[in-house]
Formats: C-alpha cells, sequence, structure tokens
C-alpha cells in the first residue's frame, strides 16, 4: 500500500513532529557533557570553567521560558515553535567554530537554551488544546521517550565521533526538522477546518491560542495545585541535571571509564525511552479502567520522584561501573512515570493554558541547571572529591516535593468556565504557518 502524508491526521502529525524535536533537543542537551571530557583536554578548561559552561545552557532556557507564552497569540504557536528549532540548531551548528573562546561558548550555549526554553511550552500549549484527555499519557509519554531516544543515540554516538562533527550533525538535523515542520504546516494551513468529526471536537480547545484571555498572570502563582507541579517539575530537574551534566564526568573521574566506555551512559536513556511510554500506556489505561485523573498522576509522580531519590542515595557506594550505571538506569526508568504524573496534570488543571503552566514550571525547574554545574562543583572540591553530598541532596529534594505533589495536587481546573471566557480578539494573520 503506498504511503500517504496526507492520509495522517493533523492530531497523529503533530505528536509525532513534536516528539522528533524533542527528540533532537534531548540529542543536543546531552552532546556538550559528553564532548566536555575530549574538549576540556584539548583547551585545558579546569573544573570550574567546565561547570559554568554546561549551565550556560540554563541561563538562556530560564530566561526565555515565559517568552513563548507571550507570543502564541500574536504570531501562533506553530510559527514560534518553528523559530525556536530553528534558533537552537543554528546555535549548536555553529558551537564548534566559537569553541576555542571561553566567553563566545558559553554565549552560544546561553543561545541555545533560549531556543529550547520557547520549544517546549509551546509543544505542551499545543498538546494541551489538540490531545484529548485519555490520550494525553500516550502522548506526553511519547513526547518524553522520544527525548530519552535522542539522549540514547547522543550517547552512543558522541564518544565515538570527533567532538565537532557531533555539534554540527545534530544542527543540520534540526534544520532538516524545521524544514519538514514548515512542509506540514503548509498542507494543514488551516488546522481549524478539521476534516473528521474527531478533530472537530477541538476546535474550541484550539481557539484559546489565538484569543486574548482575561486571567491576571497572578493565578498561575496563587494556586497550591499549581504549585504542586511546579514544585515536583523542580525536584524532578534537579535529579535529571546531576545525571545529565554529571555522569559521564563522574564514570570518568570515580570509576575510571574510558571515553568510549563513555557510551554505556546511553543505557539509562534506553530504559527511560521504553519505560516512558509503558507508564503512559499504564496511566492511560487505569484512567479509563475508572481510576480516577488524580489518583493516576498521583501515583505516577511518586514512583517518578521516590523511585530515583532511593537510587541516588545509594549510588555513591557503588564501586562497578556496570552496577552504577544499572542503578541510574533504574533511577532513569522509575523517573519516566513523571510524564504521565505532575507533567500530564498541566492539561487537567489548566487545559487552555497548559504550555503558560508549563512554561512557569520549567522556569522554576531550570533553577537546578543553573546551580548544579558551580554546586557540584563546589560540593566536589569542598568535600575533597567525594560525590556523597551531591547525590543525597538529589535524593532529600525528590522526597520533599512528592509529598508536597502528594498532598495538594489537583485533576479540576483552577480557572471555573465562567472565568475562562476569552475577550474575544482574533489575530488577523493570513501565514499559514498561524497556530
Amino acid at each position: 500500500m503506498k504511503f500517504q502524508w496526507r492520509s495522517i491526521s493533523y492530531k497523529t502529525k503533530l505528536v509525532w513532529l513534536c516528539s522528533f524535536a524533542n527528540f533532537i533537543n534531548a540529542a543536543d542537551r546531552l552532546v556538550m557533557p559528553l564532548a566536555i571530557v575530549p574538549m576540556s583536554a584539548e583547551f585545558k578548561w579546569t573544573m570550574t570553567q567546565q561547570g559554568w559552561i554546561l549551565s550556560a545552557f540554563a541561563f538562556g532556557y530560564f530566561s526565555s521560558q515565559l517568552l513563548g507564552s507571550a507570543t502564541w497569540s500574536r504570531y501562533g504557536c506553530r510559527r514560534v515553535l518553528c523559530c525556536a528549532v530553528l534558533l537552537w540548531s543554528l546555535s549548536v551548528f555553529c558551537t564548534p567554530l566559537v569553541a576555542h573562546s571561553f566567553v563566545g561558548l558559553v554565549l552560544a550555549r546561553v543561545v541555545f537554551g533560549m531556543g529550547e526554553g520557547i520549544g517546549l511550552p509551546t509543544i505542551f500549549q499545543l498538546f494541551g488544546e489538540s490531545v484529548p484527555a485519555d490520550e494525553r499519557g500516550r502522548a506526553f509519554g511519547t513526547l518524553v521517550a522520544a527525548g530519552s531516544v535522542g539522549q540514547t543515540v547522543a550517547s552512543l554516538l558522541v564518544p565515538h565521533a570527533e567532538w565537532r562533527l557531533s555539534f554540527l550533525t545534530l544542527g543540520w538535523l534540526g534544520l532538516t526538522w524545521v524544514a519538514v515542520w514548515i512542509v506540514m504546516c503548509r498542507s494543514h494551513s488551516h488546522p481549524h477546518t478539521p476534516q473528521s468529526d474527531e478533530e472537530n471536537l477541538l476546535v474550541d480547545d484550539k481557539q484559546s491560542s489565538v484569543e486574548t484571555c482575561s486571567v491576571p498572570f497572578s493565578t498561575w502563582l496563587s494556586r497550591w495545585s499549581l504549585w504542586a507541579i511546579y514544585i515536583a517539575h523542580f525536584a524532578m530537574n534537579w535529579s535529571n541535571y546531576i545525571i545529565m551534566q554529571w555522569l559521564p564526568t563522574y564514570l570518568a573521574k570515580i570509576l575510571s571509564a574510558s571515553a568510549t566506555s563513555l557510551s554505556i551512559t546511553a543505557m539509562p536513556y534506553v530504559v527511560s525511552s521504553v519505560c516512558g511510554i509503558g507508564w503512559g500506556h499504564l496511566a492511560d489505561r487505569l484512567v479509563q479502567g475508572g481510576s480516577s485523573i488524580l489518583r493516576v498522576r498521583r501515583l505516577m509522580t511518586l514512583i517518578g520522584l521516590v523511585g530515583p531519590a532511593l537510587c541516588l542515595a545509594l549510588f555513591t557506594e557503588i564501586t562497578s561501573l556496570v552496577l552504577a550505571v544499572l542503578v541510574i538506569s533504574i533511577a532513569m526508568g522509575l523517573c519516566a512515570a513523571n510524564s504521565s504524573g505532575h507533567v500530564c496534570n498541566h492539561a487537567d488543571v489548566a487545559p487552555h493554558h497548559a504550555g503558560l503552566t508549563f512554561a512557569i514550571a520549567n522556569t522554576f525547574a531550570t533553577i537546578p541547571g543553573m546551580l548544579c554545574g558551580p554546586l557540584t562543583a563546589q560540593l566536589v572540591t569542598a568535600s575533597h572529591g567525594r560525590w556523597f553530598p551531591v547525590f543525597l541532596l538529589a535524593a532529600t529534594v525528590n522526597c520533599t516535593a512528592a509529598i508536597i505533589y502528594y498532598t495538594q495536587s489537583s485533576d479540576q481546573p483552577v480557572i471555573a468556565p465562567q472565568e475562562n471566557k476569552p475577550q474575544t480578539k482574533r489575530v488577523e494573520d493570513s501565514s499559514t504557518m498561524a497556530c
């Protein structure tokens, strides 16, 4: 049977292309933590300089989270996402050109973070508007799993490739995605005129991104059900940044892993990608089987925070390279449950504003990325090369956040229907890139 691109529904294309964008996103993020081993040897960077290079991404990421939400109604979500991927892909492609300059490299990493900071909240906004509640576990599970696959591919290939080639290849892949995205947008130039009854059910939801709503920003900072999500996201990212930024360095310095054997760090991301899809199917099946959405979200979040906390607390007692990677793989597999827990919860409590609430959550959750580089370097130096304080702190943050989320989370919309009536102010946008 001949494959026909136009026969695939807009929603399916949206989920898979956004997931592939997250694949590139995650791979791009992991290249520097892996490439920094040969790069630091070539450019003679100190431990402190390495910490700032690794954390520079987070400063750009932090500064741009809410920028995307301010542009959706003006330019359209699809156009904003396209520009975000273009920005981060260009910065990755140019990294080898500025690597000889410490300041230039840090600035390139900041720009890279800005592009990725706009991208993910925009994807969440698109998913919140276009994916029904009983399909969100699978959609977000696929999104997160694609990111894990990207990290897996980067972990397998980067240690064996010349570091400049790694940046150039991923930059080119991102630019290719932009071209495919534009083609998809042109083939669905009017997504608000669906071709099926299923898509008709989503028309009203989609209007929110092209209308100006009268919801004050303070609303998103004054509800405990939202703060429970923000805090859970902060904790998840604290552990993830520790693993993503410092695992290759830890294995090389403490367990004497060679540069080529660092490919074994792909294993945690393989496990995470498989488990992410599995947790998503399990969560949707539980909801469809009669379990309350809130109970499922809490269960997934507890698994995703407490499980990795236990693994990290025991990690420094392990002296075998293989066993260490196995424990981190289990931690990442359990962490993947968060994609069907508090990550999905955005679309439950703010279905018309999921992108905005995710941007706020991710802004707070980027603070660990800003701190983990220099703080980890400082803790390890101050404790004479011991890593126990680093992993114990991450485990404590996870457990604290799990308690807060379990007691304060909700599945009810924070904005009542009568409060959420938009002031109709249509965006006149004849462009085919409008959301």
